[in-house]
């Protein structure tokens, strides 16, 4: 160690106080610095190389949603929206009203899979998953995919000018989407729209002590088509349009559970798991119209999402939209788009991972 040798005007009262008071400084400033340094962000502990993000900000003024790429990702966090906690578990929050993207009126902090490789160059099928029957499968990154995630949703939003519209109270904390491409739209074989057949939901009235964990399937259909609607399965509570308390049969705000996505050729099977609950299982061929109780969907698209690219996406997705609208995805949640007063309201959504892991998809056990 370097000592340096001090000197003190004439007339200091005390050279112990004074040496103290100038170390303590020089300390707290040493300390700032080194936390500087060493501050993880969420892609020290997650493995992050096939993920990029969107969260609820538009920091440099451009009028869109910020979009955090899959190389930045990896020292990126922001201290409101995705970070580390002190467990080192990755944290995702939302606010009711913030900047969304396109066409959507439900803000997000949520991470968007990317199958290629981090210094690939933007593909659209390399980035992407496809069923096995798709005619090009050949082309995508990968045919199929894996998700396993163990989490705890720590807050819903509490305010809702519709509380019985089924998105209120509720966010999506996994999904698979497929892609909105126009070139396949053009194709005329009913894909590209970019519909969603699969997102998983943690949904809590304010004034029950537990909430209800579900998976929505949405129909391939185009947006106009009034049967474009989403199939909703019950895992632990109720269903995601009652208002009845799942009491302890539902899942308690910071109660871990984990959730498993594995679409293997052309079927998606569903585990999730709960240490109170143990284990359910789903399973639900993409492919065609059969839904998850092996009963054929007249108004799917016969051959489901066989057409379509697809990725998955894990984080904190907010169902409770401020829009004020007749539409049943329409709850007009309160929010006024500043964080410390909206978070104080209630007006938000956080949901914390411990675990996310994605891959290949699994070949399953018989």
């Amino acid at each position: 160690m370097k000592i340096t040798k001090l000197t003190f005007p004439p007339g200091a009262k005390s050279f112990t106080a004074m040496a103290i008071s100038i170390l303590a400084l020089a300390g707290c400033n040493s300390t700032s610095n080194e936390n500087d340094k060493t501050a993880l962000v969420p892609a020290d502990k997650f493995d992050l190389t096939h993920w990029k993000i969107t969260i609820p900000t538009d920091n440099n003024n451009d009028g869109k949603v910020d979009g955090i790429s899959t190389k930045k990702i990896q020292t990126f966090q922001h201290p409101d929206y995705f970070y580390l906690n002190d467990q080192g578990n990755m944290v995702f929050a939302t606010p009711n009203k913030a900047f969304t993207t396109p066409n959507s009126s439900n803000t997000r902090s949520e991470l968007h899979q990317v199958v290629a490789d981090m210094d690939a160059k933007k593909d659209r099928f390399a980035d992407n998953f496809a069923l096995q029957n798709n005619k090009r499968a050949q082309q995508y990154g990968q045919i199929g995919g894996n998700l396993q995630a163990t989490l705890a949703v720590n807050h819903v939003a509490k305010r809702a000018k519709y509380p019985n519209k089924p998105p209120a109270f509720s966010v999506v904390v996994g999904q698979i989407h497929a892609t909105k491409d126009k070139k396949i739209v053009a194709e005329g074989e009913g894909y590209g729209y970019g519909n969603e057949p699969l997102k998983i939901y943690y949904k809590k009235w304010p004034e029950h002590k537990y909430g209800s964990v579900f998976w929505n399937y949405e129909r391939n259909l185009a947006k106009e088509n009034p049967d474009r609607q989403d199939i909703s399965y019950s895992v632990w509570g109720t269903p995601w349009d009652e208002a009845t308390d799942p009491a302890e049969q539902g899942i308690a705000l910071d109660e871990s559970f984990s959730y498993e996505v594995n679409v293997y050729h052309n079927i998606m099977y569903l585990t999730f798991t709960s240490p109170r609950h143990g284990t359910k299982h789903f399973a639900i061929n993409l492919a065609n119209n059969v839904d998850a109780n092996g009963q054929v969907d007249k108004l799917d698209h016969p051959s489901g999402y066989s057409g379509d690219a697809n990725f998955f996406k894990a984080g904190a997705y907010d169902q409770c939209s401020i829009k004020d609208d007749p539409g049943m995805w329409y709850p007009a949640c309160l929010g006024t788009g500043d964080w410390e007063t909206d978070k104080k309201n209630g007006d938000y959504a956080q949901v914390t991972f411990s675990r996310l892991v994605t891959g290949p998809a699994i070949a399953p056990q018989k």
